[in-house]
């Protein structure tokens, strides 16, 4: 595999409808993309980075720019170059760890090389990565409101649609009660579960063990993402299953929250760990220790939502993951789209990524491009 071009690649899309976390509202995506052109291929990538550091540290313009001063250059040396091409993705990681952080910068370009690598040999993403079954089950993040019937109307017609799980984002001021009106009003066969992006602290495990009363899969990051030893005492205070997001960027990470008893559920997210074959480690750290993990979204075009699909194929991923349809965020998806089929997606088996953006519609939501030659 010959290494020619890099382009980078800004989108804008708008969302389907205004999606309120507990650290803002978002009513578009502004994207990164990276193609990686080779002498037999192309390979996509899509950067999970938002706007602005408000899920993470990690922000568009800072990954942009550690890629085109840092990232990029060190792939283009001669030492670079020369891994790259002899082996391919599994070189990236290498390569880049003396630079610190920047983790879905780094996550992004081996996307996009792996999916070249992968293009070139003619075997999809899902194969490479271990995956063993060809649909996954799709569950749904639904958004704070303003007011309850509000939220009750969009649960109920995702429901509608198929989705055999619902996650609900909660904060301090908007938990209990949205619980117990969605569990009132759709009962106790539907898989619930909660995600508060960092919202809490320990002072509030007591109100958190309140949540035990509904049945709940998990409660997801309660408290900030550097507190592992307090998710470990509110473990302990609490019955429902603690699952880390925020806290766990590696395979290093996450057996140190294991071994404390921080959690007994992981969200895996790719580009929050540093790529698709990290995440592979933690799936694999996981299932060696007996806990169920998932795979998380970050709100993806079809690229990136191709690639979670494959990931979580592979078999500790037990739970139903944010790898909703297409039309749960965007109008118009820059790939064929993914729809739901009896509440699960299928997996794409092509070569590497097995989608690609369709020329007419990248070209209309592109903001703007830039190559960089080998």
């Amino acid at each position: 595999m010959k290494l020619r071009v890099i382009e980078l690649r800004r989108i804008a899309m708008p969302l389907v409808g205004p999606f309120r976390t507990s650290f803002g509202t978002q009513t578009a995506r502004d994207i990164l993309l990276l193609k990686v052109v080779t002498d037999g291929a192309e390979g996509w990538g899509e950067c999970g980075a938002l706007l602005d550091p408000g899920y993470s540290d990690e922000y568009l313009a800072g990954e942009l720019g550690v890629l085109k001063d840092y990232f990029i250059p060190t792939l283009a040396s001669s030492r670079g170059r020369d891994r790259v091409e002899a082996h391919g993705a599994h070189a990236v990681a290498d390569l880049l760890h003396p630079f610190k952080g920047h983790r879905m910068a780094k996550a992004v370009l081996e996307m996009a090389i792996l999916d070249a690598e992968l293009r070139e040999e003619g075997r999809s993403f899902a194969r490479e990565l271990g995956g063993v079954v060809d649909r996954v089950p799709s569950g749904v993040s639904v958004g704070i409101f303003e007011e309850i019937p509000q939220l009750l109307d969009v649960v109920g017609g995702y429901l509608d649609e198929g989705y055999v799980r619902i996650k609900l984002k909660i904060e301090p001021g908007w938990d209990l009660e949205p619980v117990r009106a969605v569990r009132e009003r759709f009962g106790d066969d539907v898989l619930l579960q909660v995600d508060a992006n960092t919202a809490y602290t320990l002072r509030d495990a007591r109100h958190l063990a309140m949540l035990d009363d509904f049945g709940l899969l998990l409660i997801e990051q309660p408290l900030e993402e550097e507190d592992v030893l307090g998710h470990a005492e509110l473990a302990r205070q609490v019955r429902t299953p603690i699952c880390l997001d925020e806290s766990i960027v590696s395979s290093q990470t996450a057996a140190a929250a294991i071994s404390l008893g921080a959690c007994s559920i992981i969200n895996i997210k790719p580009g929050r760990v540093g790529g698709y074959l990290e995440a592979v480690k933690i799936h694999d750290l996981a299932v060696a220790h007996g806990l169920a993990v998932w795979c998380g979204g970050m709100i993806e075009t079809g690229l990136g939502r191709a690639a979670n699909m494959a990931l979580a194929s592979l078999p500790g991923f037990t739970l139903p993951g944010d790898v909703s349809a297409s039309g749960r965020f965007y109008k118009t998806d820059i790939t064929e789209p993914f729809v739901l089929e009896e509440g699960h997606i299928r997996v794409p088996t092509g070569p590497g990524l097995g989608v690609t953006p369709i020329p007419e519609i990248l070209d209309e939501v592109t903001t703007s491009i830039e190559h960089i030659e080998f």
